[in-house]
């Protein structure tokens, strides 16, 4: 096992991580940005470096600075989080070639998966179903027109090597296509520096559902069942659950042996998420793969009573994973909220002073949180400051506990999301369970939450 690991990430993320390494009395490294010196994770870890000023740019996706931080406190590994440097491939063979053990997978799998395109290939030779689309890039308008009639409309163009909803664009029409063909290469190329971009048939009312694996380098892969995270704004995820309302546990175990007998055909090792399109009949379809630990990964813990974080270390460390899949068994229901430092109607980021905090608890309610009263939320990076977690024996207690939770969740001094968060706990369409990811835009329409 590690004696040092530097984690090279900030926020809850990094405290989670800390927590993690602590349990297997591992020591920890902090490194943070000048903005960063008073937040949680520095405080928590057993020594920090400092690797530059506020920009991202300039700290945490500094290679040169993690490493050199990492050098001079002589770590045996760096875990990344999620976000910033975790699926960088060129990162992970620094690493490498520094005898440094990079906790997350081998920098092939990374590229190949961080490659839309390259990563819906090695998928369908592995055996996962794709949504009809081009069989990679689509390089001019006149193939563009030729795809989207062969598949039929509406089609969705995508970028290549990127997500988020950047460089992305729904067409219905042939008369829409070639401007939306060109907006989202123009779009790809400022946010990725890459135009590349691909096109698949667009599923009109799709549920986003993802399936959590772990494997180990002895050729063990498991599944550890599926998170819904349907509930997005702008392709950004606000609320998970585990396990999908959806989901039947014979579609669970098909659907999660052909993912992870995916995963090992394609040589994967560490912890990963298969995110796959669904339809209400089950039918599935092959999305992309995340080659890191998720935000959203406490709802498949608190369902499985399996701690994903300390599995990646074991894992990176050469440890076999300790159980089977037979031994994996879900157990009630649980939900995350992402709690964000933004206006609750506007979506405008909200940084600045906390002057009161109250964080909720009682059976089954877990907090993910970097923030303290006092603390001043920085305009630098992601507005998010907390995840809320609850678990509860049926879906149904796990949105009562989460309407208490929420409403004992207190932070004064900026706006957060925690008002939007009541509105869609208590709606009536995601109580039901009849998702999709149309719900915010549908859910924002309706007069009674504007």
């Amino acid at each position: 096992m590690f004696k040092k690991v530097l984690i090279a990430n900030r926020g809850e993320i990094a405290c989670r991580i800390i927590w993690a390494c602590k349990e297997l009395g591992i020591k920890t490294v902090a490194v943070h940005s000048e903005a960063d010196a008073d937040a949680l994770h520095v405080r928590f870890a057993d020594d920090a470096v400092c690797i530059g000023p506020a920009p991202s740019a300039k700290s945490y996706l500094n290679i040169p600075a993690v490493i050199s931080a990492a050098e001079i406190k002589n770590v045996d590994a760096i875990h990344p989080g999620y976000g910033f440097l975790s699926e960088n491939a060129h990162f992970a063979e620094v690493c490498k070639a520094c005898n440094i053990t990079f906790i997350g997978p081998p920098p092939e799998a990374i590229r190949t998966m961080g490659d839309k395109a390259a990563a819906k290939k090695a998928m369908k030779e592995a055996g996962l179903p794709l949504l009809p689309g081009s069989d990679g890039v689509v390089e001019t308008e006149e193939e563009a027109l030729k795809i989207a009639d062969e598949i039929g409309y509406p089609v969705i163009i995508k970028a290549s090597a990127g997500g988020g909803g950047r460089g992305m664009r729904i067409v219905r029409s042939g008369k829409e296509l070639v401007n939306a063909f060109h907006t989202a290469r123009h779009e790809a190329g400022a946010a990725f520096a890459d135009p590349s971009v691909y096109i698949e048939k667009y599923l009109e009312n799709p549920r986003h559902i993802e399936f959590q694996i772990l494997a180990d380098s002895h050729g063990n892969v498991v599944h550890l069942g599926e998170r819904e995270c349907s509930i997005q704004r702008r392709h950004q995820k606000l609320i998970e659950e585990a396990p999908s309302p959806l989901m039947t546990a014979e579609a669970r175990s098909r659907v999660g042996d052909l993912v992870a007998k995916a995963c090992k055909a394609i040589g994967y090792v560490n912890a990963g998420t298969v995110e796959m399109l669904f339809d209400n009949d089950l039918n599935f379809y092959f999305m992309e793969m995340n080659t890191r630990i998720q935000v959203e990964h406490p709802v498949t813990e608190l369902v499985t009573g399996i701690d994903l974080v300390q599995n990646q270390i074991r894992i990176a460390a050469g440890e076999r994973l300790p159980f089977t899949q037979q031994e994996i068994e879900l157990r009630g229901h649980a939900i995350e909220c992402r709690i964000n430092a933004e206006h609750p109607e506007k979506f405008t980021p909200s940084p600045g002073l906390i002057t009161a905090l109250n964080l909720p608890g009682g059976p089954g309610v877990r907090v993910d949180t970097a923030i303290y009263p006092g603390y001043t939320v920085p305009p630098y990076y992601d507005s998010m400051i907390a995840k809320l977690i609850v678990h509860a024996e049926s879906r149904e207690r796990a949105i009562a506990r989460m309407r208490r939770a929420l409403e004992s969740m207190v932070v004064e001094g900026i706006k957060t999301t925690i008002p939007l968060h009541q509105r869609i706990i208590d709606d009536p369409v995601f109580r039901s369970g009849a998702l999709s990811t149309h719900f915010m835009e549908r859910f924002l329409k309706r007069s009674d939450n504007l």
